[in-house]
């Protein structure tokens, strides 16, 4: 599959039975801070399991194109020899990020407070997304932007010369916007402190920390306050990349939905921060079994037993999870439309600036299949309609996102009729195998005029 190239229309058709052990990708988050972070250490970091994504890629590239050695040695292991904090050079050409706002945003934070320029573009649907958000921060630091209409890529930033500390309080949920403000941190002297109302991932945290960076989190009346020292030394590490839970999802959810169904996931990434989705199916009824608990590199990673749930319940998501499910809504929202009665989630605004307007985009699909979604701007309610009584038979249309794509796919393996989506190509940035991975566990998908 071709993120750029001619699109790539599918159909997926009801199926039963889906059985099998299923090895979904390395975690997306987890591997592009692997590359940016071993690019700032002195030495060699070893990566296995890196998700080989054109998402992550396209972060490699950047990483060499600022002066690191990145190799691949096949079968997501990778190593990289790092500059040190402070030791990026100024790139030759344009960095071109694709499709990946997380890519983009940390190294725009990581080269902010080093003396050069760099231009960065995107695909045309990473163009569009708003960028104010990394570039007002970094611009505390010293840091000059230059882009389009809007705070939108192509953009040229102009490193600080002198960087200064700064205090800083992230004004939405985002831990892209609160790790571009710590990367460019750790070449900035003496503290710099970031203040989350609402927790976040904490990959970077942990990972920092790991890399041998100084940096204390505590929860005070303002919220979630992280310090960070600047100019640390990071040490190279070995770094195994669990499974991604927000890649996961889809081969989960499409179990749940299908009659059947048992399937395993080895090795998945449980973070708190991101297993939002998890907790919320089952809330909602699904049978999911955490099996082998354990922790490997700081991460709680478990193996992931779903299976057919045929009467899942509509519930109220409580707001304060969004952020640790964010990614997940678009597949979520697929079955709430197969279980009764309505499923609620509100304080979901970010929705609206991701790769897509992803509310927009999945109620478009969702009604095209024969369903009813209500909306506001930060708050939607699929209507479910329970197992066996989701209509499809539509044509969604996928606003070249990947999650988008996905949803709709999984969405026809448990409706009456066929739901075609308008491209599958943009899959690629996330989920390679995601076709091959399906196709194996008895998903019925074909590539239409192919």
């Amino acid at each position: 599959m071709s993120a750029h190239g001619a699109p790539i229309p599918m159909t997926s058709r009801k199926c039963t039975g889906l059985s099998g052990v299923v090895e979904v990708p390395g975690d997306k988050s987890i591997s592009h801070r692997s590359l940016i972070f071993g690019a700032m250490a002195v030495g060699k970091t070893e990566i296995s399991g890196l998700l080989e994504g054109q998402d992550v890629l396209d972060t490699a590239k950047a990483m060499e194109a600022f002066g690191a050695s990145v190799t691949n040695h096949g079968d997501g292991n990778w190593t990289v020899h790092g500059v040190g904090v402070g030791g990026f050079s100024e790139p030759d050409g344009v960095i071109d990020c694709g499709n990946s706002g997380t890519g983009v945003r940390l190294i725009m934070g990581a080269m902010a407070t080093h003396d050069m320029t760099a231009t960065f573009t995107g695909d045309a649907s990473l163009n569009k997304r708003p960028m104010a958000r990394v570039t007002d921060p970094i611009a505390l630091f010293g840091a000059e932007a230059y882009g389009r209409k809007g705070g939108r890529l192509p953009m040229t930033i102009v490193g600080a010369k002198h960087p200064v500390p700064v205090r800083y309080t992230v004004p939405m949920p985002s831990a892209q916007v609160k790790s571009a403000v710590m990367l460019a941190g750790l070449n900035a002297p003496g503290e710099t402190v970031i203040i989350e109302k609402e927790a976040t991932r904490d990959h970077t945290e942990r990972m920092l920390v790991g890399f041998g960076a100084e940096v204390n989190v505590e929860t005070t009346a303002e919220g979630r306050v992280i310090t960070l020292q600047g100019y640390p030394e990071l040490k190279p590490q070995t770094i195994s990349v669990p499974r991604d839970p927000s890649s996961a999802a889809f081969p989960v959810c499409a179990a749940l939905i299908t009659e059947g169904s048992d399937i395993l996931v080895p090795n998945i990434g449980l973070n708190p921060t991101r297993a939002g989705l998890y907790t919320t199916l089952r809330e909602m009824g699904a049978d999911l079994v955490f099996e082998n608990e354990r922790l490997e590199g700081g991460e709680p990673v478990a193996d992931l037993r779903a299976k057919f749930s045929p009467n899942m319940k509509g519930i109220e998501v409580p707001p304060d999870r969004a952020a640790s499910m964010i990614d997940e809504y678009p597949i979520l929202s697929v079955v709430a439309s197969f279980a009764e009665g309505d499923t609620i989630m509100r304080g979901v605004k970010e929705l609206r600036v991701k790769e897509s307007d992803r509310i927009d985009a999945m109620a478009k699909g969702l009604r095209t299949n024969g369903m009813d979604i209500d909306e506001g701007e930060d708050w939607w309610i699929v209507h479910g309609k329970g197992m066996g009584n989701v209509p499809g038979g539509g044509l969604a249309e996928t606003f070249l996102d990947h999650r988008i794509a996905m949803s709709f796919l999984i969405l026809g393996m448990g409706s009456e009729k066929p739901v075609r989506i308008d491209d599958g190509g943009p899959i690629v940035t996330s989920f390679p195998n995601f076709e091959p991975l399906m196709t194996a566990l008895g998903a019925k998908l074909t590539r239409d005029n192919y």
